[in-house]
């Protein structure tokens, strides 16, 4: 036998060799992307209930910031009357 007989059953040996490792490659990344898929999904799920949560937190804030305006705007118009007598008993 001579190295033109022998290097194309290596090659083959090898080539072969690699398609099965490629293969075997390939499944368990298969395999990954569906766990992740699920994990993925669970999260989603997860994140649409808290959507819910979130909006009620929100319309709560934005109640909660409007009342505070009026009360800041009435104290704020009562200090003012209260400058404004002074201010024209002294003229």
């Amino acid at each position: 036998m001579t190295v033109n007989d022998i290097l194309p059953i290596v090659l083959y040996i090898l080539g072969t060799i690699l398609l099965i490792t490629l293969i075997v490659l390939t499944v368990k990344l298969i395999i990954t992307m569906n766990k992740i898929d699920k994990i993925v999904d669970n999260i989603t799920v997860k994140v649409k209930t808290l959507d819910g949560a979130f909006e009620v937190i929100s319309l709560v804030t934005g109640k909660f910031t409007s009342l505070t305006d009026r009360i800041v705007d009435i104290i704020s118009l009562f200090i003012d009357k209260l400058f404004k007598r002074k201010d024209d008993k002294n003229e």
